[in-house]
């Protein structure tokens, strides 16, 4: 109850101190904002699409961005996304399930055969209209940010079958597809938040997490967690999100420019992501980590069952068969 009232109050600053869409007779001027820091390829990849803006319109839009949680946390970003308060705003796709269903399909484990493939889904019609399932919820996708492909790592062994995770405790997101794969591989899954992990860790409150390999490095969670095993289990994009409420205020030719700006900021934001997943993966092994690379296919026969109970889910199922005929 204490934290609600905070949020609300929190919100309420930032609603006074703060205005999302400033137009005048000569440019519009959009916010955004994310809990990145500044040297993440993602912040890198937004700072380019504010760049490419203001290039396209000359001068006439202008995207200022606000990160390292200035004008709040994710979370915070998206409420104030939803009642128009903020403009732009960067969300995981596993966060987005809380607005739809739709959107568990990115958290299915092993639901991409490979990076290329997962790119080829995000690109094509299935990738759009996941985009646009949350305009009811005055939440518009503008493109998707590789945040690559989350792995195992632990404290006190490697994980390289699943019986490994075995009566372990294991940090996920909260999110209702993480817990349900957890289970599915025989660990226990314990959603912590994110700041609060590294404590979690150190006093063996959970026994390792999964995430990326830049997220592994820039947490310092490899100075307590020395076994990372990349069996990628999966491979869960972040979502570029506008207001709708902001979008339909918007010219055609306004839309436009943010369309472009955020598409071109996506392939290369792809690109800074692949370079500093090589980086973190080198520095985590400096610094004593021991990497392995399980083989898969236990991982993939033991969350079979998951993948096959969403048969029941008409939405989820048919996004299943559409992703897995992509070639």
């Amino acid at each position: 109850m204490i934290y609600k009232i905070l949020s609300k109050l929190f919100l309420l600053g930032i609603l006074i101190t703060t205005v999302s869409c400033i137009v005048t007779s000569n440019k519009t001027e959009l916010k955004l904002a994310h809990g990145l820091p500044t040297d993440h390829p993602v912040h890198e990849a937004m700072e380019f699409m504010a760049k490419r803006a203001a290039e396209l319109s000359d001068g006439k839009l202008i995207i200022e961005v606000y990160p390292a949680e200035q004008l709040g946390s994710e979370q915070q970003c998206v409420e104030l996304i939803q009642i128009g308060s903020l403009a732009i705003t960067k969300v995981s796709a596993a966060v987005m399930e809380s607005f739809t269903d739709d959107y568990k399909v990115f958290g299915l484990p092993y639901i991409f055969r490979s990076k290329e493939h997962a790119f080829k889904v995000m690109d094509s019609d299935i990738g759009k209209d996941l985009l646009l399932s949350t305009e009811d919820k005055w939440i518009r996708g503008l493109c998707y940010y590789d945040a690559g492909s989350r792995s195992f790592y632990t404290k006190s062994k490697p994980i390289t079958h699943p019986d490994d995770l075995s009566g372990m405790k294991i940090r996920v997101m909260r999110s209702i597809t993480a817990v349900e794969m957890m289970r599915a591989l025989g660990g226990s899954a314990t959603p912590i938040t994110w700041g609060e992990l590294y404590t979690a860790l150190q006093s063996g409150v959970v026994g390792g997490a999964e995430n990326n390999p830049p997220s592994l490095y820039t947490s310092r969670h490899y100075e307590v967690c020395k076994y990372y095993s990349l069996d990628e289990h999966t491979t869960i994009p972040d979502v570029l999100v506008i207001s709708k409420k902001i979008w339909d205020k918007l010219t055609d030719q306004e839309k436009e420019w943010v369309q472009q700006a955020a598409d071109e900021s996506a392939v290369l934001e792809r690109k800074l992501w692949a370079d500093s997943e090589k980086m973190s993966l080198e520095e985590v092994q400096k610094a004593g980590v021991e990497i392995n690379y399980p083989d898969k296919a236990p991982f993939i026969e033991k969350v079979q069952p998951l993948l096959e109970s969403y048969q029941t889910n008409e939405i989820i199922y048919s996004y299943i068969k559409r992703i897995n005929s992509v070639q």
